[in-house]
C-alpha cells in the first residue's frame, strides 16, 4: 500500500513541477504569471490541474 501512495505522490509531483516549468516559459504576462504561480503553491496540485484545463495554451 505504501509503494502504490508513493508512486501516486511522486506523479503528482512531476505533475506539478511539470506545470510549474510550463507556467514559466509560458508567454503570459507576468501578473498573469505571479497569479497562476501563487495558485500553483497553494493548492499543489488542483492548482496545476486548474492551470492545465484553463490556461495553459492560452498566452497572448
Amino acid at each position: 500500500m505504501g509503494v502504490i501512495f508513493g508512486l501516486i505522490s511522486l506523479a503528482c509531483f512531476i505533475f506539478w513541477l511539470w506545470m510549474l516549468i510550463d507556467l514559466l516559459i509560458s508567454r503570459h504576462a507576468v501578473g498573469t504569471k505571479i497569479l497562476w504561480v501563487i495558485l500553483m503553491l497553494f493548492l499543489n496540485v488542483l492548482g496545476s490541474i486548474l492551470y492545465f484545463f484553463l490556461a495553459r495554451g492560452k498566452a497572448a
